[in-house]
């Protein structure tokens, strides 16, 4: 296959494509840029959307960029184009995330382009869910996923479990603690009413979710001022299934690597009827985040905590026009 240049119009519905993908606050923390004339697409981070009490090193930053990568390869494989990466490319720039070249048509990814219709349909949702466990086969099918993409996909024991709950509890009262992150949180936030949107970024009120009347499972309250009079509240489930995705480094490199492969489980999770949701308070804090790591498991680095199960599919939280997000040189 060579390299054959890109038109607007196709370039522009890859983007489209790749910015449905999950960002820490819905942050959307991408940029894109195509040169005429050629085949590749370049990805870099924005600074402007960092978070610097929160993600004061930009590893979530770089998950959301990675996740949005595999977006694009995802996309790339839709339109029968094999997708080259390279992550990345230019020492001097550490924003400069990766440059993707498009080869084809023909030979794409083997396996990427039936994850295509779960890209619009894969929702974070902050819903209860039943106790119903998830199949081995599934989790099987999601750990095969993970590794595909160079990363662990481990389902905890149960103390290891109830470490991992008690971190999420802790994380909770130490951001309650911390005025700058409960500000950096609101910045992010959108709470105009339960059913309000929120522009293009951001979280939305009716992506909140509804009050644990009992916390016991993971599940981030956006809204702990109670700001929000007509939230409900909601039993969650009692025993929540936890996975903990994971990483051999902690680099930025393997930052882009752990959004690939958390973007291709959740869509494999999608596509098998499972619903899901992601848990990064507890990795936000660095003397919390090593205890996440189970010490007699041959995982390295958590890069996130996914909750995953049976239950409302939540809705779909805006996103920025491409015309914000792509840049034509």
């Amino acid at each position: 296959m060579s390299t054959t240049s890109l038109t607007r119009p196709l370039v522009t519905s890859l983007i489209e494509d790749a910015v449905t993908a999950p960002s820490m606050h819905n942050a959307q923390p991408w940029k894109f840029v195509h040169t005429a004339g050629t085949g590749v697409i370049e990805l870099h981070g924005d600074p402007l959307r960092r978070m610097p009490h929160e993600d004061p090193d930009h590893r979530a930053l770089h998950l959301g960029c990675g996740a949005a990568l595999f977006g694009l390869r995802v996309a790339a494989a839709h339109r029968d184009r094999h997708a080259v990466v390279r992550l990345l490319p230019r020492p001097d720039d550490p924003w400069h995330f990766a440059d993707v070249e498009l080869l084809g048509p023909g030979d794409p990814e083997p396996g990427l382009a039936a994850l295509h219709s779960a890209l619009s349909r894969r929702h974070t949702s902050r819903f209860p869910f039943t106790e119903e466990r998830v199949p081995a086969e599934l989790i099987d099918a999601l750990r095969a996923a993970a590794l595909l993409e160079g990363c662990r996909f481990d389902v905890p024991g149960a103390w290891h479990t109830d470490t991992v709950l008690g971190i999420v509890h802790d994380s909770e009262r130490s951001e309650a603690a911390d005025e700058a992150v409960r500000a950096e949180i609101a910045a992010w936030t959108r709470t105009g009413g339960s059913d309000v949107g929120s522009g293009t970024e951001g979280i939305p009120a009716y992506a909140f979710g509804p009050r644990q009347y009992d916390v016991t499972s993971p599940v981030r309250d956006f809204d702990p001022p109670r700001r929000m009079t007509d939230r409900p509240a909601a039993r969650f489930e009692k025993e929540p299934q936890i996975a903990l995705l994971s990483t051999a480094e902690d680099t930025p490199r393997q930052w882009l690597t752990a959004g690939q492969g958390l973007h291709r489980v959740l869509l494999r999770a999608t596509l098998d009827g499972l619903s899901t949701s992601l848990m990064s308070q507890p990795l936000e804090w660095p003397e919390l985040r090593s205890v996440a790591r189970d010490p007699e498991s041959a995982a390295g680095f958590v890069q996130m905590v996914v909750r995953l199960g049976y239950g409302p599919k939540g809705r779909a939280t805006p996103r920025r026009p491409v015309s914000e997000v792509l840049t034509f040189g």
